[in-house]
């Protein structure tokens, strides 16, 4: 293990020592697996603390895996612009109730990043201030990166009935902006 590794991991590790379940350090790379219901708290001190000062949420994501106990993993990239070092938490998510808190109120950023997890998993972020489907349309059903997603499955369709009367108005209203004059 690096000094580096060494020093972050393992001051982390002292730290927040019932929140930290695993800390690796694998190929020049850092990850620690946080306990769930301290993620937020780990995300803050991550943040605030200098001998930290991991002040960039890179990324949020899922992993799928399928026939495992629990199934999912959300992984966090962080990213300290001060230090230039990077972090992966990992937070393992059961398939009964894929859950856990939102980090919106430590990196603003994550309001996306959640959405989109939240979206292609299904993995609901607890405290997210608007967890909705950001890619997909509302009707469409299930969640296309979970590996049982049955990819050949029909979704349903939206049509222009379905789009409420004002919505369907601004929508010819641009088309005629756009196209000119149809009729």
């Amino acid at each position: 293990m690096t000094d580096t590794a060494r020093g972050i991991l393992g001051e982390l590790a002292t730290r927040r020592p019932e929140a930290i379940v695993d800390v690796v350090e694998a190929r020049g790379e850092l990850s620690a697996r946080v306990a769930a219901e301290a993620l937020v708290d780990v995300c803050t001190l991550l943040r605030d603390d200098p001998a930290f000062a991991f002040d960039f949420l890179m990324d949020v994501t899922a992993v799928d895996y399928l026939g495992s106990v629990p199934r999912f993993e959300v992984v966090y990239h962080l990213y300290s612009s001060s230090r230039n070092h990077r972090l992966r938490l990992k937070v393992r998510v059961p398939e009964d109730a894929p859950r856990v808190p939102s980090v919106t109120s430590v990196w603003r950023g994550a309001n996306w990043l959640e959405r989109e997890t939240y979206d292609m998993y299904g993995i609901r972020f607890d405290g997210h201030p608007n967890l909705t489907r950001i890619y997909l349309y509302p009707e469409f059903e299930g969640h296309p990166l979970r590996k049982d997603y049955p990819k050949e499955r029909r979704q349903p369709l939206v049509t222009r009935a379905d789009v409420e009367p004002a919505q369907q108005r601004r929508l010819e209203e641009r088309q005629r902006e756009r196209y000119g004059r149809w009729t």
